[in-house]
């Protein structure tokens, strides 16, 4: 029996991956022995038990930005993070470590090569983490999500996604969708998210208010679907064909729905998106180092979307740019045709055949 320990957390962008390898490796092989290293900080440590996997704990030691006192500190605690890790392979014979980036996975990389065991590094962001920066160096495999992201000997895997997303039937529950939203199944719908928290510039450009652009959207003879984020106070109109909701615990359903797509651009919606083949426009979080706009630029290159920064990103460019590409059937046609080919809905088959190469060399 194979002994797997995967490794990574701290965010959803980390253990979301993580979790869909764990349960592509359990749907191979049920006896398989699939653990989980993370901190007890993270999201992972609520995420994993809950998800029926075991978790294994690391402590968490931040990589130090500056030198101060837990710059001076940081040798030592890497060290024993780095034996805790040791003790978890050695306990439980692991056979082979994959990393997905977060506080678990450089003192994972390193002990799996003083153990002697092989590892494999997954990258989500188009801008590679830190952790899987250095690990990629001595790693057996190195997979990533996007074409471009800057890591030694990688190649494209795809994103791993969430077993509804991999099979989920758009034409199948698109009349299912539209009586839980709503709206009209028969005519065209523009989703509009930013994530659970929202985008507030997304909802002051689409939202109740000054030079807000959702009329134009109905008056161009589509639906509008807009989640606003769980924080949001955005004022809901009431209006036949507008469905505001803050939060959405059915993704599957509004991606089912959807025809078009305004939204960030974080690694796994784009994913998503692009695995669904529906073509979007990606207003980047300006906040970071840019991965966003990174995230976004593969499909971007191949005419599957397009891209407005966050801060030209206003009512009056919807209504410029947005609006008439809604009414360009034959533009959204071409984008639609390109989009189905920029995704791929087998990233966690992809990671599981890189650790199956790993285990056999």
């Amino acid at each position: 029996m194979t002994t797997y320990l995967l490794a990574g957390g701290g965010t959803a962008g980390h253990v979301n991956p993580l979790l869909a390898v764990a349960d592509a490796l359990r749907a191979r092989d049920p006896e398989a022995n699939v653990l989980v290293l993370g901190t007890r900080e993270g999201l992972e440590a609520r995420l994993v038990p809950d998800r029926g996997y075991e978790l294994l704990f690391v402590d968490k030691v931040p990589f130090p930005r500056r030198p101060n006192t837990a710059a001076l500190s940081f040798p030592g605690r890497l060290r024993r993070a780095i034996a805790q890790v040791r003790d978890h392979i050695s306990a439980r014979r692991v056979d082979v470590v994959v990393g997905f980036g977060g506080y678990a996975a450089a003192p994972a990389y390193m002990a799996a090569r003083r153990a002697g065991v092989p590892f494999i590094v997954h990258e989500a962001n188009a801008r590679p983490g830190l952790a899987n920066v250095l690990g990629a160096r001595r790693a057996a495999g190195v997979g990533v999500a996007f074409e471009g992201t800057p890591l030694k000997r990688s190649e494209v895997v795809g994103m791993p996604l969430r077993r509804e997303i991999v099979e989920l039937d758009r034409d199948a529950l698109r009349a299912e969708a539209a009586t839980y939203f709503g709206l009209d199944a028969d005519r065209p719908v523009l989703l509009v998210f930013g994530g659970s928290l929202g985008a507030q510039r997304l909802n002051e450009a689409f939202g109740e208010g000054h030079g807000a652009a959702w009329r134009d959207v109905l008056d161009a003879g589509w639906q509008l679907l807009h989640v606003t984020g769980e924080r949001s106070d955005l004022a809901d109109p009431g209006a036949a064909g507008y469905a505001v909701r803050r939060y959405i615990d059915r993704m599957d359903l509004a991606f089912a729905l959807a025809d078009f797509i305004v939204s960030r651009a974080g690694a796994a919606t784009v994913s998503e998106i692009s695995a669904l083949g529906i073509p979007a426009v990606y207003v980047p979080y300006a906040v970071g180092n840019g991965e966003q706009a990174l995230n976004a630029a593969s499909a971007v290159r191949a005419g599957a979307a397009i891209l407005i920064p966050d801060a030209e990103f206003t009512g009056d460019r919807v209504r410029s740019e947005v609006v008439p590409l809604l009414g360009d059937e034959a533009r959204r046609a071409q984008m639609t045709r390109v989009a189905a080919s920029v995704g791929t809905r087998s990233g966690a088959e992809n990671v599981v055949a890189m650790i199956d190469a790993a285990l056999a060399r």
